[in-house]
């Protein structure tokens, strides 16, 4: 199963995400759900740096993890777009768990950083 854990500020906004796991769901190369996983998730980090000119702080292995954080200083205009960006990506992925719940979970955790 794919873990996604999505981890927000005292405040709501997305701080990082992580995802880890393998769905599953068919033959390594063939498997959907891993592939929209992929697709959403990288496809958000890049948005990210492409339209706000943010670089998130990546860490990824070939075993499926990937860890994104967003710098500690991002002007407030950047910022929300960088948020709407995360949040688009968090229904992306919504998505892909209403239809494939045996296959991945997303989680939602409290950061104490504001």
């Amino acid at each position: 199963m794919i873990d996604a854990v999505i981890y927000r500020t005292k405040s709501g906004a997305i701080h990082s995400f992580a995802i880890s796991g393998h769905a599953f769901f068919a033959e390594r190369g063939q498997d959907i759900v891993c592939a929209g996983v992929s697709a959403v998730s990288v496809g958000a980090i890049n948005a990210v740096h492409a339209l706000t000119g943010i670089t998130p702080i990546i860490d990824h292995d070939e075993d499926g993890f990937l860890r994104c954080t967003l710098p500690e200083e991002i002007q407030e205009s950047t910022y929300e777009k960088v948020q709407l960006l995360l949040e688009g990506m968090v229904v992306s992925l919504q998505t892909i768990e209403e239809n494939y719940r045996e296959h991945i979970k997303i989680t939602f955790k409290k950061q104490e950083v504001e």
